[in-house]
């Protein structure tokens, strides 16, 4: 059967997302030194730098796009899945009707009971790399939802920040201990719905 049958993409992405730093946002410009040798110094920088974290997992949960995409994704799969099922069910008929006619001496020659069972078993084949296929296929477009969620969340934290000027905005996965007036992920997720649903009117 189709390897990825069952798969959910939006489960795939949180796990994919939950363990990575999302990004490090830096557009203050406060020409603080980073090279500087002094660890006094570096120091009372990162007590001075200000910080913000989302997250991720429950944004992307709750981000229109993914739920765009993950009802897509299923839509394909389940195509996918009809697709190789029909076929394997069409073989798994001539099989049998195979077996049944070879075991009341259906046919004429032995020859040509060895040619029909070659021609099933180039059929099972055919029917073995269709799924193979079809799990690369919904394996590659999985990767392909992922990697447009990331950057989506990417790319809309760096316009958000240019007027929030926040030195670091963290996935909340690598936050042990933090204020919740840093989280910011309701407010992201908020305006990234209201950019998507702008660009997207439900007809």
């Amino acid at each position: 059967m189709i390897k990825m049958k069952g798969t959910s993409l939006i489960v795939a992405i949180v796990l994919s997302v939950a363990v990575v730093i999302l990004y490090v946002l830096h557009f203050t410009g406060t020409g603080r030194s980073r090279n500087s040798s002094s660890d006094a110094q570096q120091a009372g920088e990162m007590g001075a730098a200000k910080i913000a974290y989302v997250k991720a997992d429950s944004l992307i949960l709750n981000y229109d796009l993914a739920q765009f995409l993950h009802e897509e994704f299923t839509k394909k799969q389940e195509a996918f899945t009809n697709e190789y099922g029909a076929k394997r069910s069409a073989f798994e008929r001539e099989a049998g009707e195979f077996q049944q006619k070879l075991q009341r001496g259906g046919f004429l020659t032995e020859q040509r009971a060895i040619q029909e069972r070659d021609r099933l078993v180039n059929k099972e084949q055919e029917i073995n790399r269709l799924d193979q296929e079809l799990s690369a296929k919904l394996a590659e477009l999985q990767q392909a939802n992922q990697k447009q969620l990331i950057d989506s969340l990417i790319n809309y934290l760096k316009i958000y920040n240019i007027g929030k000027k926040f030195d670091y905005i963290l996935n909340s996965a690598d936050v042990l201990v933090g204020p919740e007036a840093s989280n910011i992920t309701n407010e992201v997720l908020q305006q990234m719905n209201k950019r998507y649903q702008a660009a997207n009117p439900k007809k």
